[in-house]
């Protein structure tokens, strides 16, 4: 089974501007969240998993409003996303997913299984999740990609490129050379620098610091079955992070996967497929 791009791009038109999404395959609806960072797009980050998945389920990749495929957004992406979330799925008609959330996806797979207790039938992530408990924050990746939004240049690009993995083999140049052309966007840029740089990254950690309430201490509201798969490696979240959700997500279960940085689904692309593939099918709600 092979898909393209341009085969599987599809457009929503919402009162809030153009969601843009691929689709492939038939079955139970399977929604899938990209995560943050210079050139990320949804179709990049799960394009290698969608011959996987489209045998089982209705594949949607949402490209969130914000990085540069979706009709751009006024509001901060991250603040963006949870919205356009539900705007995709009531314009679809759909009241119930599964759903797979990268990093800045897992983030916002989590915030809406909190407000929203029947939206998703079961929740997995990759990263993102959680709180730094043994490691200090920002994490090493977070901080390179702070100095890429506060001086895009092509080495620091790689050099935040390379925290997101454990082999550096995985970054072809290929793979840099398209993420440097997609990054250095003038829209791109102006998004990564509402996320990333250092102003914005001050006030996201002063608001968490002053809330009644942060995200982390609401996981225990989540009652989908959840998947928490996590890179051993991960230097864009580390491993510790896992630690409060496991804990706290009443049906919570976590897989670590060995040689993985934060990109599970594509640097242990067959592991992660079949760990998350038997949660997803496994007989039962």
């Amino acid at each position: 089974m092979t898909f393209t791009r341009e085969d599987t791009l599809r457009e929503l038109p919402t009162d809030e501007g153009t969601l843009r999404y691929h689709e492939a395959g038939d079955g139970p609806p399977l929604l899938l969240l990209h995560g943050s960072g210079p050139g990320v797009t949804g179709w990049r980050n799960y394009q290698r998993n969608l011959p996987a998945f489209a045998r089982h389920f209705r594949c949607l990749v949402l490209e969130f409003p914000g990085f540069g495929v979706s009709d751009p957004t006024t509001d901060n992406p991250m603040a963006a996303a949870p919205k356009a979330v539900l705007r995709f799925l009531e314009g679809l008609g759909l009241d119930q997913v599964d759903v797979v959330g990268n990093s800045l996806g897992g983030f916002v797979a989590a915030h809406l299984a909190v407000a929203r207790k029947d939206l998703f039938r079961r929740v997995v992530t990759i990263g993102g999740v959680g709180r730094n408990i043994l490691s200090p924050a920002p994490s090493e990746g977070l901080n390179l990609l702070v100095e890429f939004a506060e001086s895009p240049t092509r080495e620091n690009l790689v050099q935040w490129l390379r925290s997101m993995v454990h082999d550096p083999e995985v970054l072809t140049e290929e793979l840099i050379e398209e993420r440097w052309r997609s990054a250095t966007e003038p829209q791109t840029l102006q998004a990564s620098r509402r996320i990333y740089g250092r102003q914005a990254m001050a006030a996201i950690l002063a608001a968490q610091s002053a809330s009644d309430q942060p995200i982390w201490a609401a996981l225990h509201k989540i009652t989908a079955p959840t998947l928490l798969t996590w890179g051993r490696d991960d230097r864009v979240t580390p491993l510790d992070n896992a630690l409060l959700p496991m804990r706290t997500i009443p049906k919570a279960e976590l897989h670590v996967l060995p040689d993985c940085g934060h990109w599970a689904m594509i640097e242990q692309q067959a592991a992660w497929e079949s760990v998350v593939l038997a949660f997803l099918t496994r007989p039962g709600a």
